[in-house]
């Protein structure tokens, strides 16, 4: 996003990916539509009165002039056309109106109900609150509601599509009531390649709400994957929302959004972790201040440590390092306490009792940040999923996507990774 995001009045931000007409079959966008709810006429001619004519006032006394018969706005359904069938479950309704602000919009199924969603008066559009039944007939009316001396009703009935058979499954990383680190960003995968022509339209169907408010943006890591963060770490203790709504949504060759899917959580404490290779020290801040100064040994030169931001991205208080599989020569298989990793290629903060001695003074690791024993079970009882480490000075630079690399790279290359220019 290049903009702040909007602001609410109780703080919080709306990142709103507003779609626009679905480029597949089925959603038909009419040139011209006939303007119902004109207002009625008069046939005789312009009203004269006693005493005098057009250009006269009425005398003293005498009847006032009526006023004007009020003109009535004029509402359209402009898309769905009317009568389309085929129409994709997740359309939306658009429609003009000489009075945007007093006109209302209602979609109604064949038995009635109403569905609910949200009217767009500014762009004149109404969006269902999640995608239609597949192959149902609805009944979408638009009313200028009488105000001002003004009203004017249309109603048009369009069918949706069937059930589609190929469809693309949208998941969440994240789920509902988890709490994460300031460094986590929001994780968004797909069960097959979205075509870069459809990546805007995702992105417009993609929404984040934090409070309070920060600047954020989507990126995407690959065709399958898109990951939200914002310009900074998240600020403690927010909250957020997003929400995905791609269900009956048109992904390209004929494949359709399965289903929309939403996740409230929330952000943890300030945790950060930062290590210099230069004194070998790793300094501990939580929520902006010091607690902690840690001795660390990081990799040697021929398997030096990644300078740069990673995320801690999953613990284990007991685990077996296993090298012999890749490397059966120098490979090695090591017993290792309070294990957290931070990057695919296997580096990870974790307790190394054999190395106490070297920590603070010698890198001998085989990239991975070395703490004691003692340190390495105090920061495993306090970090959680999403807390970032920065480390600098090592021979090596962290290669983007070895890892959640998204604050690796500063906010304007970030948005690059968008599809919304």
């Amino acid at each position: 996003m290049g903009d702040p995001a909007p602001r609410g009045q109780n703080g919080t931000m709306k990142i709103s990916r507003v779609g626009r007409p679905w480029r597949s079959v089925g959603v038909a966008v009419i040139a011209g539509a006939v303007l119902l709810g004109s207002g009625c006429g008069r046939g005789d001619k312009s009203p004269s009165w006693q005493g005098g004519g057009d250009k006269q006032t009425a005398a003293a006394g005498g009847s006032a002039a009526p006023s004007p018969s009020p003109t009535l706005s004029t509402v359209a359904v402009v898309s769905p056309a009317a009568n389309a069938t085929d129409v994709a479950a997740a359309t939306e309704v658009k429609f003009t109106s000489d009075d945007p602000e007093n006109t209302s919009v209602t979609v109604t199924d064949a038995g009635g109900a109403e569905i609910k969603g949200t009217l767009d008066k500014d762009e004149k559009t109404w969006r269902p609150d999640k995608a239609l039944a597949y192959g149902t007939k609805y009944t979408v009316t638009v009313n200028g509601t009488a105000a001002a001396g003004k009203g004017g009703t249309t109603s048009s009935t369009f069918t949706t599509m069937a059930k589609p058979s190929k469809i693309v499954r949208v998941t969440s990383f994240l789920a509902d009531n988890q709490t994460v680190g300031v460094g986590m960003p929001l994780i968004v995968k797909f069960s097959r390649a979205i075509p870069a022509s459809y990546r805007d339209d995702v992105e417009r169907r993609m929404t984040v709400t934090a409070t309070p408010a920060q600047e954020g943006s989507w990126g995407w890591i690959s065709p399958t994957e898109v990951h939200f963060r914002p310009k900074q770490f998240w600020q403690a203790n927010s909250k957020v929302f997003y929400k995905v709504q791609l269900g009956g949504v048109p992904l390209g060759n004929g494949y359709y959004g399965k289903s929309d899917l939403t996740v409230d959580l929330k952000i943890g404490r300030s945790f950060v972790m930062t290590v210099n290779n230069k004194n070998k020290q790793m300094i501990v801040k939580q929520d902006g201040k010091v607690i902690k100064t840690i001795p660390v040994s990081l990799g040697k030169a021929s398997t030096p440590s990644s300078s740069g931001t990673m995320i801690v991205m999953e613990k284990a208080r007991h685990t077996v390092f296993d090298t012999t599989d890749t490397d059966p020569v120098n490979g090695y298989k090591t017993p290792i306490d309070f294990a957290q990793r931070i990057t695919w290629s296997g580096q990870f903060i974790h307790a190394a009792p054999w190395s106490e001695g070297k920590q603070g003074h010698i890198n001998v690791s085989h990239g991975c940040v070395n703490v004691s024993e003692k340190m390495g079970a105090w920061l495993f009882g306090r970090t959680m999923m999403g807390d970032p480490i920065t480390v600098s000075g090592t021979e090596q630079k962290l290669k983007q996507g070895n890892g959640w690399t998204d604050f690796n790279v500063s906010y304007a290359e970030w948005k690059k990774l968008s599809y919304l220019k």
